[in-house]
């Protein structure tokens, strides 16, 4: 597995996880408990989407149409 997309928080992780899997990537999210920890973690690269191997090109498609829109 192959991180794709760095989230902001939960629910663009979320919203992304969903675009994604309407191309047919299965999707993990890593980091989700992590936002909790803000004031002692820091704040940027906490929520990560991840997808396999041989889906990453696909989902590097997907992310671009994703962000022209």
């Amino acid at each position: 597995m192959q991180p794709v997309y760095e989230a902001g928080d939960i629910l663009e992780a979320h919203i992304v996880k969903g675009f994604l899997e309407q191309w047919g990537i299965e999707v993990h999210i890593s980091g989700y408990y992590l936002q909790g920890g803000i004031g002692e973690l820091p704040v940027s690269g906490l929520v990560r989407l991840w997808v396999a191997d041989e889906a990453v090109a696909r989902a590097r498609q997907a992310l671009a149409a994703y962000h022209d829109t």
